[in-house]
């Protein structure tokens, strides 16, 4: 039975498919099957004329005048031949025969109530059955008069019932008629294009009839405004016109679904046939509607059937609708998530059905997220996107390392394992080496700058280390000198904790990290015979490097390294030096030479600052290279000042550096000789005028200048001359009275302090006796001498004055030079 169902659906489903709208990029809101099962076999013996919806069940009349009650799925349950009323689940059953044929009946919405126990019918009259209260059926006549009635809705309180004229609503609990709404087409006769009903809700009415929709509310009249009117009246609140005619209508929220019967015009004979019927949801408005969705329905026998042929009928609490045709019974629902996800699979919208399957993950049914998410990666494939499928794989595969594999396979098998690289996991999971090898291998026979990043990326252990070395070994033996394959299997080599040969190729390539690959892994033993090919990559980092690990390599080993390199042999310990001046005292002497030959501008403060280099040796140098500064320092130093001097003047000839030499010497012989040697230069003595003033007297040099000699700038040397005298006389008045200022401030402040008052009791003593200073009886006479030191005695303890001073003198402070007890303060009493 299951097998057939499908099958229905599937040829519903076909047929559908073959609507105008195939094209559409519009998803369908509803979704259709056909009922079958004992719907199926009813149908092909009889044919539907009417049906009505529970939501445990369904009723089906025919037109044989067969009523079926049947389950949702369309089976059969029970079976009447004549018109009954009664209780499914109660004993209660009303029966009676007609004089005429009943078109339509509707029960009490609350029938199964007591005091609800009513229906109506409807042939050429509408009657009213209700039970009395003896329990008896009694019937009245609500209407009569205007033909057939052919469709009845009965909502709360109210019936609403179509005729030939038009539409009327009565009201149960008022007895009255509130409305008639008359029919808009009158040439359409009533039997073939019959009215149809439904309440939207207590109060809303819809009446469609022929090609018009009219949305109707009922309302409360005001109390002023009833006089003879009923209580309630009906106001049109939508009317609007449809293309087609209207076989049936049920509300959709605040939308209206509409089953239309449609006739078309064959291009081929220009004769009016029978097409398929639609079911439209549409959106009222005031004067017009909008169209929602749209079906064509391929039912069995359509071109067949008229439009009074067709019902709809809805179950409310599922928004399930029923198409009821002769032959065929179709249930239209709302298409549920997984619905939406089939039609965005079928339009090939993957990335959208993976974001609705994602965010309605709890909901979804038949679907799996990672099954779109494969689907999705097929897709993107097939169309040629392959970048974009290897990214997507990071999200549809997360953690699945099958599913990873099984991918990369794929992608090997259409050669772009490049695409699929990027974005393969390091981590959680991780792979089979042999797929990052597989990657590797692929990489390295045609874009070597991709393989290099690869391994600067990927971690060490995520393959075979030893496999990769091997094949870059392979590849430098047809291109030996290539860079970026040298610098891989160095980084190779430092993976597998190869640092020799590492650092070996990152010498030859004279590559930045060689430093930090050195620190990183401690390769200090492995540098000792390459010191000479870290100085020529980089001296600075080198020698900074050296000089942090002594430790690790001796300054002795790396002069040793450098004896054929005498110019890195100089950066290096005058680096050293730099650093510490007694570390490399040893090499002091070697460093003259070569300050000498490399790095003249340094010897002068090395000599200066070295005290372990040796001055002959330095001076034959020197001497021997005609230094004359650094020759004039070590003869000074040497204690050969004169000599010093003499080469200054000679050599140099400048005389503010022999005058500058003759002051740092501070040696009156040394004026004299530069006094004599200028006497003579007119130059000279100008510079001497100058700078001679606060050293020596400038009287000495000017008594011994030569009358008539032609000495350039005399005048303003004699100025500055007196000016300087005239300098140091006012700086000593000034330091004059700053010093009697002071002396006469402190003499103030310490007469001031020798003033003041001393606080003697009970706790002092007499620094002689040792006893308190105050006697206990203070009536008695006592005389107490209190020294400015603070130190106090009693007067009778203290020796007596001699005969060639009457002061008198702290014993103790005395005893220390005569302190600061030279005063005394005498108390009497």
């Amino acid at each position: 039975m299951a097998e057939a169902e499908e099958q229905e659906t599937g040829s519903l489903e076909e047929s559908t498919d073959e609507s105008e709208e195939e094209e559409s990029e519009e998803e369908p809101k509803l979704k259709y099957e056909r009922l079958s099962n004992g719907v199926t076999e009813i149908l092909q013996k009889d044919a539907a004329s009417c049906m009505t919806v529970h939501d445990k069940f369904l009723a089906l009349g025919t037109h044989y005048g067969k009523v079926y009650l049947l389950d949702v799925q369309g089976n059969i349950t029970q079976k009447f031949d004549v018109v009954q009323v009664f209780g499914l689940y109660s004993g209660e059953e009303f029966q009676e025969t007609f004089d005429c044929p009943i078109k339509i009946i509707a029960v009490h919405p609350h029938f199964v109530r007591s005091s609800c126990k009513q229906f109506v019918t409807g042939g050429k009259k509408l009657l009213l059955f209700e039970r009395s209260w003896m329990n008896r059926w009694k019937s009245a006549v609500l209407h009569e008069g205007e033909g057939n009635i052919r469709s009845v809705k009965w909502r709360g309180h109210l019936i609403a019932w179509a005729n030939n004229m038009g539409v009327k609503i009565f009201d149960i609990i008022s007895k009255q008629r509130i409305t008639n709404v008359p029919r808009d087409d009158i040439s359409l006769r009533p039997d073939m294009y019959p009215c149809s009903l439904c309440w939207k809700d207590n109060v809303t009415l819809i009446i469609g009839w022929g090609t018009s929709v009219k949305v109707c509310s009922v309302k409360e009249r005001h109390a002023s405004e009833m006089r003879d009117l009923p209580s309630r009246y009906v106001e049109i609140v939508s009317q609007f016109e449809t293309e087609f005619y209207i076989s049936g209508l049920a509300p959709l929220c605040d939308q209206l679904v509409v089953l239309s019967y449609v006739k078309e015009i064959s291009e081929k004979t220009e004769r009016e046939y029978c097409a398929r019927p639609r079911l439209d949801i549409i959106q009222p408005l005031s004067e017009t509607c909008e169209e929602i969705s749209s079906d064509a329905l391929t039912v069995r026998g359509f071109q067949e059937n008229e439009c009074r042929d067709y019902h709809l009928e809805y179950s409310e609490g599922e928004s399930l609708f029923y198409i009821v045709s002769p032959r065929d019974v179709v249930v239209a629902k709302e298409r549920d998530q997984d619905d939406h996800i089939d039609w965005l699979l079928e339009k090939k919208k993957y990335e959208e059905a993976l974001m609705a399957a994602e965010i309605s993950q709890k909901n979804i049914k038949r679907h799996k997220i990672l099954d779109i998410g494969l689907a999705y990666i097929n897709h993107l494939v097939e169309r040629g996107d392959y970048d974009i499928a290897a990214r997507k794989c990071q999200k549809i595969l997360g953690k699945n390392a099958a599913l990873w594999e099984y991918e990369v396979y794929k992608f090997k098998e259409i050669g772009q394992l490049k695409a699929i690289s990027p974005y393969l996991p390091r981590g959680d999971p991780v792979l089979k080496p042999l797929i990052y090898e597989m990657i590797l291998h692929e990489f390295l026979e045609s874009d070597y700058e991709g393989f290099a990043t690869l391994i600067r990326e990927w971690p060490g252990d995520l393959y075979n280390n030893s496999v990769i070395v091997q094949a870059v070994r392979d590849h430098l033996k047809k291109d030996s000198q290539n860079k970026t394959l040298l610098k891989t299997l160095a980084e190779l080599y430092t993976y597998d904790k190869n640092y020799g040969n590492a650092l070996e190729i990152y010498l030859t390539l004279r590559h930045k990290d060689v430093f930090q690959l050195i620190h990183k892994h401690n390769l200090f033993s492995s540098i000792k015979d390459k010191i000479v090919l870290l100085m020529d990559f980089d001296s600075e980092k080198a020698v900074d490097m050296l000089l942090d690990n002594e430790d690790k390599i001796s300054i002795k080993k790396v002069v040793e390294e450098l004896e054929d390199r005498p110019e890195l042999q100089h950066v290096y310990l005058h680096k050293l030096f730099k650093r510490d001046h007694h570390k490399g005292q040893r090499y002091h002497e070697k460093q003259i030479s070569l300050y000498a030959e490399y790095d003249r501008p340094n010897l002068l403060p090395f000599l200066r600052d070295s005290t372990h280099c040796p001055l002959e040796k330095a001076l034959e140098i020197c001497q021997q290279r005609n230094f004359v500064e650094e020759t004039v320092y070590l003869l000074s130093r040497m204690g050969n000042s004169r000599s010093a001097l003499k080469m200054i003047m000679e050599e140099l000839h400048d005389v503010d550096k022999a005058i500058e030499f003759a002051k740092e010497q501070d040696d009156g012989e040394l004026w004299e000789d530069l006094i004599l040697y200028s006497i003579d230069k007119p130059p000279f003595i100008t510079g001497l005028l100058n700078n001679i003033g606060t050293h020596v007297d400038p009287i000495l040099l000017i008594h011994r200048i030569k009358e008539g000699m032609e000495i350039p700038n005399l005048r303003d040397s004699l100025v500055k001359i007196l000016q300087d005298y005239n300098l140091q006389i006012l700086l000593r008045e000034g330091c004059k009275k700053i010093l009697v200022a002071d002396s006469l401030s402190l003499l103030k402040k310490m007469h001031r302090t020798q003033m003041k008052g001393v606080l003697v009791d009970e706790e002092n003593i007499c620094e002689s006796c040792l006893s308190p200073i105050l006697p206990s009886d203070a009536a008695k006479p006592f005389s107490v001498v209190v020294f400015h030191c603070r130190h106090m005695f009693h007067k009778e303890c203290l020796p007596m004055p001699s005969m060639n001073s009457a002061a008198q003198f702290c014993n103790i402070c005395s005893a220390k030079n005569r302190g600061p007890g030279s005063a005394i303060l005498e108390m009497k009493k």
